[in-house]
């Protein structure tokens, strides 16, 4: 019985000395896998609630939408796109903002917010979006290399078709007629046969021929 508990006696002796070298670091990595658990808890929570609150104020900006007032609108816009840039209604609410600034021929605000797509926007499909309706006010402004520069970004090939439309009003604008042609002729190619933007594309086309004879 004595030797059992002097073998007992060793083993807690091992263990206080064990404690006495390690114990600090044991607690300090509880307390971080703690902290992290609780952490990623805080975290998750306090992004939904962002979530929420930007699609509150999405929902909103879609009724002041409806009154027609870019100022209005603008402002709205604005608080998502300050206070929520990373999410996808800032974009959203940013595009909306800039239609409205069109209809009133606010060329300034309209560029502001279409830029601000292209420079914060993480999703493709819209930085694609506010590229060709820059380019369509550069093309209003004559200032067709320029707009030509822009549309030499990357692009979803889904996108191919409108953007060669748009180079081939560029290059009618300027009169390079021949670039013009063959622009218009791919926009042809990519856009889908059904696609009743395809005749429209092949109207420019067909009054480019016209135009060479």
């Amino acid at each position: 019985m004595a030797t059992y508990d002097l073998e007992e006696q060793e083993k807690i002796d091992e263990l206080k000395s064990w404690w006495e070298v390690y114990g600090t670091l044991v607690i300090v990595i509880a307390a971080i896998c703690i902290a992290g658990v609780f952490g990623t808890q805080l975290w998750n929570h306090y992004q939904k609630q962002q979530s929420q609150q930007a699609a509150e104020l999405f929902i909103s900006l879609q009724q002041i939408e409806l009154s027609k007032d870019p100022k209005k609108i603008g402002d709205a816009a604005r608080l998502l796109m300050e206070g929520f840039s990373d999410s996808g209604f800032a974009s959203r609410a940013a595009m909306i903002a800039a239609y409205a600034n069109v209809d009133i021929d606010d060329t300034q605000n309209t560029r502001g917010f279409l830029q601000w797509v292209l420079d914060n926007s993480k999703e493709n499909e819209l930085r694609d979006l506010a590229r060709l309706r820059l380019v369509s006010l550069l093309l209003d402004q004559k200032r067709h290399d320029e707009a030509l520069k822009l549309l030499g970004n990357e692009h979803a090939e889904s996108f191919d078709g409108l953007y060669e439309d748009l180079k081939g009003d560029i290059f009618t604008a300027k009169g390079n007629i021949p670039e013009a042609r063959v622009a218009y002729q791919i926009a042809i190619n990519k856009i889908g046969i059904k696609s009743g933007y395809r005749n429209i594309i092949q109207m420019k086309l067909d009054a480019l021929i016209v135009l060479k004879q």
